[in-house]
C-alpha cells in the first residue's frame, strides 16, 4: 500500500491531545487534589481514582462492538470520535469544578460521579481511535510510522497538559486553581477532538467485513488469539507501572526533591527526550524488529526508574539525567505495542473474515485503562502504608516513613512492573508478517 500522506498522519495523531490529556492529568493531579484539597485519606482517594476506570474495563469491549457496528453500517467511526471527545472535554472540566459543600464524603462522591461519566465518554473516543490504524493502512512499516507520529503528538500533549496543569494549579492555588485547570485542559481536549475528526475525513478505510454474530464467538476468539493475549499482558503491567509513576510525580517533587515547582521541569525533562526519540524508535524497529525494539525500550525505562532510587541523595541534575533516560524508554514502550496491535488485528481479520478492530481495541483500551487506574490506587496504598498525612494544610510536614514510601512508589515499584512485562514479549507475538 502507498505511504499515507502527511496530513492523514497528522490528522489522526491530533487525537492524542485527547488521550494524552485524559491519560496524564487525572493520574497526575486527581490523587493530590483529593488528598491535599478535599482532605480525603490516601487509600480512599486511590479507590476513588480506580472505581470509574474499573467500570471502563467492563464497558470498553461493549463500546468497541458498537464502534464496529457503526463502521459496518456507515463506513466510518468518526461520529464516535466527535461525540465521545466532546463529552470528555465537558466532563473533565466538571471533575474539578466541585461545589465544595463542606463535607468530605459529599465532595468525594461528586468527584466519583463526574469521573465515572467522563471515563465512559472517553471509552467512546479511545476505542475507535485505537482501532483506526488497522483500517487506515495495511502496511507493516507504515503502521509504525503512523504510530510514531501519534506518539510524537502524544508526547507534546503530555508536555502541554502534564506541565501546564500543575503550573495553573500552583499559580492560582487551592480549589480555584483546579477549577481553572479543568477548564483549560477541557479546551485542549476539545481541540484534539475536532482536529482528529476533520483530519481523517479523507483517510482511506480498509476492507469492510461483517461483524461477529455474538459475544460467545468473540470470547472464543480471544481465547484462541494467543499473540494478542501476550501483548495485552505486557501492555497492562507496563501501564500499571506508568500509572504508579505518574501518581507519584507531584509527591516526589514536593517531598523527595523538596520543591513543588520542579514538577513541570520533571515533565519537560521526561517528554523532551521522548520527542527526540520518536523518529528513532521506528528506524530501530525496522532494523531490529518491533519485538527487540520493545524489549530495549522497556529495559531503558526500568534502568532509569531504578536510578531514581537515589534521588534524595544525588544532585538534582543527576536525577534529571535518569528522568531523560526514562523519557527515551517511554517513547519506545508506547510506539511498539501500538504498532504491533494493528498487525495482529489484520492477521486475525484475514483468518476469520470478520471485523475485529473495534472489539480488540475495546479490550486493549480496557487493559490500559485498568492499569493506569490501578497505578494511582496502588500508589495511594503505598502512601497509607508509609503514614502519609492527608490534609488541606500546605505547610504540613510528612513523616520520614511517608517520604520513603513516596520515593519507593515513584521509582522501584514502577521499575519492577515494567520489568515484569519483558518476559511476556515472546516470539509468539507477531513480529514480521
Amino acid at each position: 500500500m502507498a505511504a499515507l500522506p502527511a496530513r492523514t498522519r497528522l490528522g489522526y495523531s491530533l487525537g492524542s491531545f485527547v488521550t494524552g490529556a485524559f491519560g496524564t492529568v487525572p493520574g497526575l493531579l486527581l490523587l493530590p487534589y483529593l488528598t491535599d484539597t478535599l482532605a480525603v485519606p490516601g487509600a480512599v482517594a486511590g479507590a476513588i481514582v480506580l472505581v470509574p476506570k474499573a467500570w471502563d474495563v467492563l464497558f470498553n469491549p461493549f463500546a468497541g462492538r458498537l464502534s464496529d457496528a457503526s463502521l459496518a453500517k456507515r463506513g466510518s467511526r468518526r461520529r464516535f470520535l466527535l461525540f465521545g471527545g466532546i463529552g470528555v472535554a465537558v466532563l473533565f472540566a466538571a471533575i474539578f469544578a466541585g461545589p465544595a459543600l463542606g463535607s468530605v464524603t459529599v465532595d468525594a462522591a461528586y468527584v466519583v460521579l463526574a469521573f465515572f461519566l467522563c471515563a465512559t465518554a472517553f471509552a467512546f473516543f479511545q476505542v475507535p481511535f485505537n482501532a483506526l490504524p488497522a483500517e487506515i493502512t495495511d502496511s507493516y512499516d507504515e503502521r509504525t510510522k503512523l504510530t510514531s507520529w501519534r506518539i510524537g503528538i502524544l508526547a507534546v500533549a503530555i508536555l502541554v497538559s502534564g506541565a501546564g496543569a500543575p503550573a495553573i494549579t500552583d499559580a492560582i492555588g487551592g480549589a480555584g486553581g483546579y477549577q481553572v485547570m479543568g477548564i483549560a485542559i477541557g479546551v485542549i481536549i476539545l481541540g484534539g477532538t475536532f482536529g482528529v475528526y476533520f483530519g481523517i475525513r479523507n483517510a482511506p478505510v480498509g476492507r469492510l467485513r461483517p461483524n461477529p454474530t455474538g459475544w460467545r464467538e468473540l470470547i472464543a476468539t480471544m481465547r484462541a488469539w494467543r499473540p494478542f493475549r501476550w501483548l495485552l499482558g505486557v501492555y497492562f503491567v507496563q501501564s500499571l507501572g506508568i500509572g504508579t509513576l505518574l501518581a507519584g510525580v507531584s509527591y516526589a517533587a514536593r517531598y523527595v526533591l523538596g520543591d513543588a515547582s520542579l514538577q513541570k521541569f520533571l515533565f519537560a525533562g521526561f517528554v523532551g527526550p521522548a520527542l527526540l526519540m520518536m523518529p528513532v524508535w521506528p528506524i530501530l524497529g525496522r532494523r531490529w524488529g518491533k519485538l527487540i525494539g520493545f524489549r530495549a525500550a522497556s529495559i531503558a525505562f526500568a534502568v532509569a526508574l531504578l536510578g531514581l532510587v537515589g534521588a534524595q541523595a544525588l544532585p538534582v541534575g543527576v536525577s534529571f539525567v535518569f528522568v531523560a533516560l526514562a523519557g527515551v524508554g517511554y517513547a519506545g514502550i508506547q510506539v511498539f505495542p501500538l504498532a504491533i496491535l494493528p498487525d495482529l488485528i489484520d492477521v486475525e481479520e484475514e483468518r476469520t473474515g470478520q471485523t475485529r478492530a473495534g472489539v480488540a481495541a475495546g479490550v486493549w483500551t480496557a487493559s490500559e485503562t485498568l492499569g493506569l487506574a490501578l497505578g494511582p490506587g496502588l500508589f495511594g496504598l503505598v502512601l497509607t502504608l508509609g503514614g502519609y498525612v492527608s490534609t488541606s494544610d500546605a505547610s504540613a510536614v510528612q513523616p520520614d516513613s511517608a517520604v520513603t514510601a513516596i520515593l519507593l512508589g515513584f521509582s522501584i515499584l514502577p521499575a519492577i512492573l515494567v520489568v515484569l512485562g519483558i518476559p511476556l514479549l515472546r516470539k509468539s507475538i507477531l513480529d514480521r508478517p
